[in-house]
């Protein structure tokens, strides 16, 4: 049984932490990168653009929005089911 209440961005955004979700997931990312996880190609794509994000003071759920596709690749590389379903429900309930 699913305990989740369940959200809809298009009826409302109470309930559900965008900020923080998106936060949360780029501290998981970043701990995967740091420690040298998944394709090194995608370790260096991302730190470059965090990097820019920084530079340009975006929030961390822009980044989520902006990268969605290439987040999705990166994590195709891991072993963090998880994750992958943080970055899902991201897109389906904030992005």
């Amino acid at each position: 049984m699913n305990s989740k209440v369940q959200t809809d961005r298009y009826v409302s955004f109470c309930g559900i932490e965008c900020d923080r979700n998106a936060d949360e997931f780029m501290q998981k990312l970043e701990a995967h990168i740091e420690q040298g996880h998944g394709d090194p190609r995608w370790q260096e794509y991302f730190r470059q653009k965090r990097e820019q994000q920084a530079k340009m003071k975006q929030d961390n759920l822009y980044f989520v929005g902006a990268q969605m596709n290439n987040l999705y690749a990166y994590l195709e590389g891991l072993d963090d089911a998880p994750l992958h379903d943080m970055l899902w429900d991201l897109e389906q309930e904030c992005c």
